[in-house]
């Protein structure tokens, strides 16, 4: 079972700006200072996008570069799965998600309807209303 990590979309402010963002690209690699200690079991799994304090997409790993200035590459596929979305504080840079955590995909053709925005949903989640 692939370990999976979160980052914020920074600068993204709904799914389909993030969305044009990554469409049309090939690979895409996310630069971070440090290496996951438990990269290896991150490739197969996928980068959780958090927009507005809520997890809304997905993109698959493809693997870990070293870069000439001795940075770490995240190389994530170009395209974005969409989730349910699943509340989630912001933090900084990446965290892990395991599989049992991770929200499911939304299926083709899947009405989702209107998501509750991720700090209001955090707030119903804690009252045990959601």
């Amino acid at each position: 079972m692939p370990l999976h990590l979160t980052k914020i979309a920074f600068g993204a402010k709904s799914f389909s700006e993030l969305e044009r963002r990554i469409a049309g690209r090939g690979a895409i690699a996310l630069t971070t200072r440090n290496r996951p200690t438990r990269h290896e079991e991150c490739i197969g799994g996928s980068l959780y996008w958090i927009i507005n304090h809520a997890i809304v997409a997905r993109s698959p790993i493809i693997g870990f570069e070293k870069t000439q200035d001795g940075r770490w590459d995240i190389v994530l596929e170009g395209k974005l799965i969409r989730v349910h979305q699943q509340a989630k504080r912001a933090h900084q840079g990446w965290r892990y998600l395991t599989e049992d955590k991770a929200p499911r995909d939304v299926a083709e053709g899947e009405d989702i309807g209107d998501a509750l925005p991720g700090k209001l949903a955090m707030k119903l989640e804690r009252l045990g209303l959601v």
